[in-house]
């Protein structure tokens, strides 16, 4: 299957992104681990992982010995920690990719707090066996450097545990965003959780009581349309988009994206509806990226592969820092970026896994060139705009969005010629 885009004179859409898959999983994990479950999580998002989080929970209810997440690292990472203090003998498997996907700093802390966990096949890295039961708690140090995940699941079940949890974050911490989201959540469903230091996080016992919830929209599925709002201004269209039930206010780290593009020629309004981006034809970006052309993605990550190809369509050079995590994620999305950004001549490079780096070198683009996704939604997000400069460019794969945004290429439909 293969998706190809072809750009509009004017781009005008009235969009309903996905609610928030990150603040859907840490609901559908909190709430499992409720005394009681009393209410429906409002407005949950509806995707491959929401999904699969939502069956695993539902298969260790019944008493299933394998637990099957496919791609989604969330609930590799948290039904890790939810298995390892719920009674029972589970094997928690994924995809071929899956278990390529490092889980030993998660596997060993859950061990220092007397977790039974085994690997099944290679050392530090799924499947894993894990032999539920009470675990009293106490104090554990992580690396706080590689995924803000692990140490989200950590911090959900520590009011779970008889002796709370004091977390100790060792390193530069990467996400710290995504850890304040967790911890909210924690704490709209009762939890107590507090930052002792920079580095340290004390959860109190006591559990949780479940409680009314509604998910916000998604700032991650947000990205994409500030792209396109971007590119197509750059190429000469009028922009205006309505991207319903964002708001100025939510704590979702990628949030950033309407500070990121500002400087790329798109103006967000916020409304009661949600935010209306504005860009006006053939607009140039007004003196680049902050920074002097450098952004940091330690507490952003998802939004990399966005800013990325949209730098490279406008011919803004950049360098990235902060890129370590996506070396780990659905696919090796650093050297995936190089790859397929040289397809439309572009010629990037990374410096270790330290930075993403373009300096404006270019070659000669492929003639129709196709773009692999890699089995890797935010792959495919990304590219999609660049058709609007490319003719003839191809989305391979495109339902790979089922995992986070599966009504993408149909909102896509909507955009309307006016001219």
């Amino acid at each position: 299957m293969q998706q190809t885009l072809k750009g509009q004179k004017k781009l005008v859409a009235d969009v309903t992104p996905p609610t928030s898959k990150s603040i859907s999983n840490r609901a559908l994990l909190i709430q499992a681990l409720c005394p009681e479950q009393r209410y429906t999580i409002e407005r949950l998002a509806v995707c491959d992982d929401t999904e699969h989080m939502q069956q695993g929970i539902a298969a260790k209810r019944i008493g299933s010995a394998l637990i099957d997440i496919g791609a989604t690292g969330t609930a590799m990472r948290f039904l890790t920690a939810y298995l390892a203090i719920t009674p029972g003998e589970t094997m928690l498997t994924g995809s071929k990719r899956m278990q390529q996907r490092p889980i030993g700093i998660l596997v060993e802390a859950l061990r220092t707090l007397g977790a039974d966990i085994s690997y099944v096949n290679n050392e530090g890295y799924p499947p894993l066996r894990i032999k539920g039961k009470s675990l009293r708690g106490g104090e554990v140090e992580i690396e706080a450097g590689v995924s803000s995940q692990y140490i989200s699941a950590l911090l959900m079940i520590g009011p779970c545990l008889a002796e709370g949890l004091t977390l100790h974050l060792k390193g530069a911490i990467a996400s710290r965003t995504y850890i304040e989201l967790t911890l909210d959540l924690m704490r709209h469903y009762g939890a107590t959780a507090k930052w002792c230091d920079g580095q340290t996080i004390s959860i109190a016992p006591g559990g949780y009581e479940d409680c009314p919830l509604t998910i916000e929209g998604d700032w991650s599925g947000a990205s994409y349309w500030y792209e396109l709002a971007a590119v197509a201004a750059h190429c000469g269209h009028e922009v205006e988009i309505l991207l319903r039930g964002l708001t100025a206010n939510s704590k979702q780290g990628d949030r950033v994206v309407a500070e990121m593009f500002a400087p790329l020629g798109v103006t967000t309004e916020y409304i009661e509806e949600g935010a209306r981006l504005i860009a006006p034809p053939k607009s140039s970006p007004r003196g680049g990226l902050v920074g002097s052309g450098t952004l940091d993605f330690t507490h952003c990550p998802d939004i990399a592969q966005t800013l990325a190809v949209t730098c490279c369509l406008l011919g803004v050079p950049f360098t990235f820092e902060g890129i370590h995590s996506l070396r780990i994620k659905e696919t090796d999305r650093v050297a995936a970026l190089i790859t397929e950004l040289r397809k439309l001549g572009y010629m990037l490079r990374a410096e270790g896994d330290k930075q993403l780096v373009w300096d404006g070198e270019r070659t000669e683009p492929s003639a129709s060139p196709t773009i692999t996704t890699y089995d890797d939604h935010r792959m495919a997000m990304a590219f999609a705009p660049a058709a609007l400069c490319h003719e003839g460019l191809t989305i391979e794969s495109p339902e790979v969005v089922s995992k986070s945004y599966p009504g993408f290429w149909e909102d896509l439909e909507q955009l309307t010629n006016d001219n």
